[in-house]
């Protein structure tokens, strides 16, 4: 199994509330040691990345307006992830960072140099979450009037990494820069090239600012979940995140995946899925429950219903607690609406919504002692047929810890945490298990 760390640069990431609880120390996000340690924990406890969520705007929706997030530290404050991870690379050695960045409100000329450098910088151990952004306070924020339709905003993306593409894999060619001292030549200039790249949404004609790191394009995550997030990740994802409380659904959206992946002309395995979970370990089972009980006495279901609206553009505000959440037309983010109303299996009202997203956010929650905590993660990936996991903690970095102290040892007692190399590789080989740059039956290599 693989473990990503799931978090962000707020009070509250997925578990509202819970940055009161007396072991949490989220109050010092602003603080540069609160994450090199941090990111120090993660890699002694076998942890690949820490993947760091990202969003350009204020959950303003419940209740239209910021109040609830801010009383209630809903993503806000929200620092900027893609500013610590020189430093955090500096404090580990093995580690990887993903980054998100969104294609709907960054240039692609800036954000491919800055990916570049993050990549120099951290020696190859840097991913891109790949994101179309679905907030309206965004937009309205960067200078529109709302946000791009949802299936526009992923066209708008396919070019986006066309041009990121041609900058990373086609403008700089091997062996370009020489720094030859006796011929005086740095970079020889017949090996760097414009990409000439010209259409409706982007106009690129020239050279890529920065030589190519260690794996070129950083490893791609995706996490589009709609029909067309699905098709997105087809056709440029590496390592796609998905998130569903319950495996056996999640199974036929990793194997449809695959079979579109093989379709489009990809190794099917090539791609690794990591499902979001929240762990809540202890000693024993009973020492789990109980901490478990704890944490509930610290859910605010206020700024639970506030990230709901963020996540999926609803105010469910004006309703009652037993009234039923209606399936709506939205630009924001479909699959997160569609998890409550398009249940087969349950109609959901604002109360059960708000007490399911209350800890952990729309993932399963696995409570036990660690040979129950990992049981559960080998039940979940057998089921669902995804390759590992991207870990929440509800108390941070409390969970975090714990998972360091209880359940690190269990998966390496049972084979299940791959073994480092001694000498550091690249993201992509820590995670694919391949060479350090995209495989060659990747779209991306194609444009050449």
């Amino acid at each position: 199994m693989h473990f990503n760390a799931f978090d962000m640069l707020v009070p509250v990431h997925q578990s509202p509330g819970l940055w009161r609880h007396p072991e949490s120390r989220i109050d010092e996000f602003d603080r540069l040691d609160y994450w090199t340690s941090l990111a120090k924990t993660l890699e002694r406890a076998g942890f690949s990345s820490l993947f760091l969520a990202d969003v350009p705007g204020v959950y303003d929706v419940y209740g239209s307006s910021h109040h609830a997030a801010a009383r209630g530290g809903v993503q806000y404050p929200l620092l900027d992830p893609q500013v610590i991870i020189p430093a955090l690379a500096a404090a580990t050695t093995h580690l990887g960072f993903g980054l998100t960045a969104s294609v709907t409100y960054e240039q692609p000329y800036l954000l491919a140099r800055r990916f570049a450098t993050l990549d120099h910088l951290t020696q190859g151990r840097i991913a891109w979450n790949i994101v179309t952004s679905y907030q309206d306070s965004a937009a309205r924020n960067l200078g529109m009037e709302g946000q791009i339709p949802h299936d526009e905003r992923y066209d708008r993306a396919d070019e986006f990494l066309e041009v990121m593409y041609k900058l990373f894999e086609h403008s700089v060619e091997d062996g370009a820069v020489l720094a030859d001292r006796e011929t005086g030549v740095f970079t020889d200039p017949e090996k760097v090239h414009g990409i000439e790249h010209s259409s409706p949404w982007f106009s690129v004609p020239g050279q890529m600012l920065t030589h190519p790191g260690p794996q070129r394009t950083p490893l791609l995550f995706q996490a589009g979940s709609s029909a067309r997030g699905q098709k997105f990740a087809v056709d440029h994802g590496e390592a796609i995140f998905v998130i569903n409380a319950k495996p056996e659904k999640l199974a036929k959206q990793v194997q449809d995946t695959r079979d579109s992946l093989e379709e489009a002309g990809r190794d099917p395995q090539s791609v690794k899925f990591s499902a979001m979970v929240t762990v809540v370990a202890a000693e024993t089972e009973e020492d789990a429950q109980a901490r478990l009980a704890e944490y509930k006495k610290y859910v605010d279901t206020e700024a639970a219903l506030t990230l709901f609206g963020g996540w999926t553009g609803v105010d469910l505000s004006d309703l009652k607690d037993e009234d039923y959440v209606a399936d709506v037309q939205t630009e924001a983010n479909q699959s997160a609406l569609a998890m409550f109303t398009k249940d087969p299996s349950q109609r959901w009202t604002v109360r059960d919504v708000a007490e399911f997203i209350s800890i952990g956010g729309r993932g399963p929650l696995i409570v036990g002692s660690p040979s129950q905590v990992v049981d559960q993660l080998e039940h979940y990936q057998q089921v669902s047929g995804v390759d590992g996991f991207n870990i929440s903690a509800a108390v941070r970095p409390a969970d975090f810890e714990r998972f360091e102290h209880f359940v690190t040892p269990e998966l390496k007692r049972r084979g299940l945490l791959a073994e480092r190399p001694e000498t550091p590789v690249t993201l992509r080989e820590q995670l694919l298990g391949s060479g350090p740059h995209l495989a060659e039956d990747h779209p991306a290599r194609q444009l050449g």
